[in-house]
């Protein structure tokens, strides 16, 4: 054997192999796809895909050739099993996992181990939390920063919702507060144990897994509890329930809060006033300007500075679904609204 092909075959045995049950939803295709990425050997079983997963796997070669869920797809030799939230707790494809012992990670514990080495940006709250990551990301983009990242949404000019590698110092992740696997009821955002951590705002939500107002907030007191006492606090100071939640954290010495940037409305379009001069902004309303100001403080703890960001900023158009701009005439524009959010709604029809 060449020394070519003792290579190869060295590295394809040593390659880590992890395994997908419900590879098919927005999330946990895009961390197949990101690990592909990265070598891994990857499979997946899903008992339905749809588009635009489907694609996406088929052109990446990842798409099970069955549908359904396959026990004998769980062999000794896997080096991690990735649940996703679509399965259930009696799906035949984990059950063998136990039996086998096979290590099973819920999708943000994965995640996690791979930016337990990084500095770990998230961004947390009840609204707000996928346009934030993404004017971060654009931003960190623009300023030629090697970053890892996961967003909710997909964004122009990224191929994936998640990237991951081995070489990036930071990785910036939308927080959600939603169950981490059918088997483990903790929120995503605990698990990641951000070094920096963004509170948007707090506003009731996913009452079927949270029946109090109490024990929703609760929630996001343990997330921000988490953050070490050398980490950073950011949170949007308009917001009473953020207030006192970021107020009882009073480990953390970095803090920052934020509320509404000076600006002002010019022929329809939005104008920053900051102290490098004005700024006109593809993106508009009161919300998406708080968006904004906590997205400037994230950039500035890894280092971008305002005047860099302003600049960056002005060519942020939006993440997909979150008031995306999808036709206008001389008279009409229409927009997709900000994704589930019935308070962001009302908010838009204020006059």
């Amino acid at each position: 054997m060449s020394l070519i092909n003792r290579q190869l075959t060295f590295l394809f045995l040593n390659t880590m192999k992890v395994h997908f049950i419900a590879i098919g939803g927005a999330a946990m295709h895009n961390m197949a796809l990101a690990l592909q990425h990265k070598n891994y050997q990857i499979t997946g079983s899903d008992d339905e895909i749809n588009e635009p997963s489907r694609s996406r796997l088929k052109n990446a070669g990842l798409l099970p050739v069955e549908m359904g869920w396959f026990p004998e797809k769980i062999n000794p030799d896997l080096d991690a099993v990735i649940l996703g939230m679509h399965a259930r707790a009696e799906n035949p494809e984990l059950l063998r996992a136990k039996e086998l012992g096979v290590k099973v990670y819920s999708y943000p514990e994965y995640l996690y181990e791979q930016s337990k080495n990084k500095k770990r940006l998230v961004i947390g709250g009840s609204h707000g939390k996928t346009s934030i990551t993404a004017m971060v990301l654009h931003v960190l983009q623009e300023a030629g920063l090697d970053f890892d990242y996961m967003v909710g949404s997909q964004l122009a000019g990224f191929e994936r919702m998640v990237r991951l590698s081995e070489e990036a110092p930071i990785i910036v992740l939308e927080g959600d507060e939603y169950l981490s696997s059918p088997i483990d009821r903790r929120p995503k955002f605990h698990l990641y144990k951000a070094d920096v951590a963004l509170l948007s705002g707090i506003a009731w939500d996913h009452i079927n897994v949270f029946p109090t107002f109490e024990n929703y907030v609760e929630q996001f007191q343990i997330y921000v509890d988490q953050i070490p006492a050398e980490g950073a606090l950011i949170y949007c100071n308009d917001d009473i329930e953020v207030r006192g939640v970021c107020e009882k954290a009073a480990h953390v010495k970095s803090r920052f809060p934020y509320t509404i940037p000076a600006h002002h409305i010019d022929n329809g379009i939005t104008i920053l006033e900051t102290k490098f001069g004005n700024v006109a902004l593809e993106i508009f309303g009161d919300h998406n300007l708080l968006n904004l100001e906590g997205a400037r403080l994230m950039c500035n703890q890894v280092g971008v500075g305002d005047e860099l960001f302003y600049k960056s900023i002005a060519t942020f158009k939006g993440a997909a679904r979150r008031l995306e701009l999808i036709g206008n005439s001389d008279k009409v524009r229409v927009y997709k609204d900000f994704a589930h959010s019935p308070q962001n709604s009302w908010q838009l029809q204020k006059p």
